[in-house]
């Protein structure tokens, strides 16, 4: 369901029920991605931040091991037509550790950016095209992603409307 919340602000929502459907948005995200989009995720650990982004690399055609960057704090997938970085800022005790471990470079107009636990960096990182939220909902999750610029807003109007 796609809403408008004011005139700069355009709002997507979907009920996910389960990792299928997790995946089934990832998919549909990337159906619409367009080079230079930067996506912030947010949730709580567990919230499917990475299920989506493995959605999202297999709507790509991506068939490799999809992992949580936790660790490595980025994983570079080349694939499709896109340059696509996922990153995981979780572990970062410090917004300039951003800046020193030097990813500035990988947000471009030539890449897909998508940052888990963005806040942890926030003050640092370039201004994301949509902000997408996952919070629990029942059994299942709400999905809810929010077009901050006209790149964004364009990705979201591509999305398929939600069932259910």
């Amino acid at each position: 369901m796609i809403h408008t919340a004011n005139d700069t602000l355009l709002r997507y929502s979907r009920h996910l029920a389960d990792e299928s459907a997790t995946l089934a948005l990832g998919a549909d995200i990337a159906h619409a991605l367009a080079p230079g989009l930067v996506i912030y995720l947010y949730g709580n650990l567990g919230a499917g931040k990475t299920t989506l982004s493995r959605g999202i690399m297999r709507g790509l055609g991506y068939q490799g091991k999809v992992k949580s960057p936790t660790y490595t704090l980025v994983e570079v997938y080349e694939v499709s037509r896109l340059k696509l970085y996922h990153f995981d800022l979780y572990r970062f005790n410090d917004a300039l550790e951003w800046e020193e471990a030097g990813f500035r470079e990988y947000f471009n107009r030539d890449s897909v950016c998508l940052v888990e636990w963005p806040e942890k960096a926030a003050e640092l990182l370039p201004t994301p095209d949509i902000r997408l939220y996952l919070t629990p909902d029942g059994e299942g999750r709400t999905a809810v992603l929010e077009a901050v610029t006209q790149g964004g807003k364009l990705c979201l109007t591509q999305l398929p409307a939600a069932t259910g």
